[in-house]
């Protein structure tokens, strides 16, 4: 059944922008007074809400009422919203001074998430991973990427990876699940590191497929976690088993995103410690430099370098990082506000870093615009000017939200 949605004050298609570089707020297609077209869960025309009513007289009409402005749904590519318990203890540790890598050498950080969520069983990490997922929802986020990587052995990641496939059938969000089995070294795995990767490839990562829990892998490298050698080592193999690649990259030190661009990953993210040479890197490759403003904020460190990424010609996502230890937050529109200011972001570029460049960090080309044979996944904004949305830093949600053309 065909529907028409509208009219809208505003709708931003978010079409026709490039995926890579900066981009101005003139380069915006912005249709006054317009309406969608939507069937079967897709966009099948998207203009002028009269010319489409005439087109289409005998259409059911889903009428808008007073000022709205339409976005495409946004897409958080990076979350860690599958966990047990919370790390209240280290946030208080960190705005008392400690740094993040001395809490976790005292026995915080991953670590402590990692012994809660073993300890936790699939109801509870079900019903905590929904709540997150339908609050991301009800602010306009459609899609989410969920990690794994709080179990780090092979029964507890599997428990991970299927709770979010089953979360999936249960939330109105489309669930992207990531195998982050590579988050650290455990403390009770009796060899090293490059053993234990090994051990994710030969044991776990044939599971997963079979069972199809996820096609993608992620590994953070860093001082506390793999080095570069090992992590292209497992980045290799792993893609050569079907797996995509996405990187945990520079956020304290250097070397992931290279990793990153020499594996073709799809995503080096965080980015926080890149430098010239890093930027250079990335914005010659199709690797979507994914930034987390929500990290810098709940660690007090500088913001990934997001202007100097898109002047060099990167393709910038924002993405939340939600985790109960760094970026506990979880608001992915505060975020990316705090951000554009800090870095100078235009509108567009943070628009099209929430839609359809985080789109391409998960290699979705069914989302992130609004144009004909599209997903109809959208939200409203009870304002007149789409500059409004961004201006209120956050507080201003959206009043719907559509899922395949469904009001959730």
């Amino acid at each position: 059944m065909k529907k028409l949605i509208g009219p809208f004050k505003q709708i931003l298609t978010l079409a026709a922008l490039p995926l890579k570089g900066s981009l101005r707020d003139d380069q915006l297609e912005i249709i006054t007074n317009g309406g969608v077209l939507v069937e079967d869960g897709l966009i099948k025309e998207v203009g002028k809400f009269d010319e489409l009513h005439r087109l289409y007289p005998d259409v059911t009409i889903e009428e808008i009422e007073g000022g709205q402005v339409l976005l495409p749904g946004f897409i958080d590519c990076h979350t860690h919203i599958c966990f047990g318990g919370n790390r209240a203890k280290d946030y208080a540790l960190r705005i008392a001074g400690k740094t993040y890598l001395e809490i976790a050498k005292a026995g915080g950080g991953i670590w402590d998430t990692v012994t809660q969520t073993r300890l936790a069983n699939e109801q509870t990490l079900l019903d905590g991973l929904l709540k997150r997922a339908n609050h991301h929802l009800s602010e306009g986020v459609t899609t989410i990427e969920v990690k794994s990587g709080y179990g780090l052995n092979f029964d507890d990641e599997l428990k991970q990876l299927r709770v979010i496939k089953n979360a999936g059938k249960l939330t109105g969000a489309d669930l992207v699940p990531t195998c982050l089995a590579a988050h650290m070294l455990p403390k009770d795995f009796r060899a090293d590191k490059a053993q234990y990767l090994q051990y994710v490839l030969n044991e776990l990562l044939p599971v997963i497929r079979q069972e199809q829990l996820s096609n993608r892998v992620d590994i953070f490298i860093e001082e506390s976690a793999f080095d570069t050698a090992s992590a292209k080592i497992y980045l290799d193999a792993a893609i050569k088993l079907g797996f995509n690649a996405t990187v945990h990259a520079d956020q304290f030190t250097t070397g992931g995103s290279e990793v990153a661009v020499e594996v073709g990953a799809l995503s080096a993210d965080h980015l926080e410690a890149s430098k010239a040479k890093e930027i250079r890197l990335l914005a010659k490759s199709n690797t979507v430099a994914v930034v987390l403003p929500g990290a810098s904020l709940g660690l007090g460190m500088p913001y990934a370098p997001a202007r100097k990424l898109l002047d060099a010609g990167s393709c910038v996502a924002i993405a939340s990082d939600w985790n109960p230890g760094s970026a506990p937050m979880g608001d992915l529109l505060l975020q990316a506000s705090v951000i554009a200011a800090a870095e100078k972001l235009t509108t567009t570029e943070v628009f099209a870093g929430l839609t359809s460049r985080a789109a391409k960090a998960l290699n979705l080309n069914d989302r992130g615009v609004i144009a004909t044979g599209m997903l109809a996944d959208l939200q409203a904004y009870p304002y007149n000017d789409y500059r409004e949305i961004l201006y209120y830093q956050g507080k201003l949600k959206p009043g719907m939200v559509w899922k395949k053309g469904n009001v959730v």
